[in-house]
């Protein structure tokens, strides 16, 4: 029944902007974390951006601070990912993954932990079919 959904992605040119919006179903926001994701170089999985839904807190990875803002909207129970200033290297699939329900403190130390040491609890166990951006020239 949970479901993410992502939307928003496509084709840019470099230093162009993207919004990517991720919507859920089955869970909400509140009590639960969002974490974009997308690939590395070796196939890992980055983690670039995560919002806790029930105080706001945002996180972001060191690649993307300054350029990506996350942000919810509770009552479309609906995660945004504005880009801004993209690079060819922010290309990929970018996918978000929910974790909850969970409690705050648990929640920001996985934030914390997928943007800034690029390791993604298991407990972010939902994410949906992601969505494209390509950034060339």
């Amino acid at each position: 029944q949970v479901q993410l959904v992502e939307s928003g992605g496509g084709a840019v040119q470099p230093g162009g902007s993207l919004r990517l919006s991720c919507a859920a179903s089955g869970f909400t926001l509140e009590s639960s974390g969002i974490l974009w994701f997308r690939p590395a170089p070796g196939k890992e999985r980055e983690g670039v951006s995560c919002i806790t839904g029930s105080d706001g807190s945002t996180y972001q990875a060191g690649s993307v601070k300054g350029r990506f803002t996350i942000s919810r909207d509770k009552a479309l129970n609906t995660v945004y990912l504005d880009m801004s200033a993209l690079k060819p290297e922010d290309s990929g699939v970018y996918y978000c993954a929910g974790a909850g329900p969970l409690g705050t403190t648990t929640l920001k130390a996985m934030c914390f932990m997928a943007t800034a040491k690029r390791t993604i609890h298991e407990n972010f166990n939902f994410w949906g079919q992601g969505t494209q951006v390509t950034v060339s020239s």
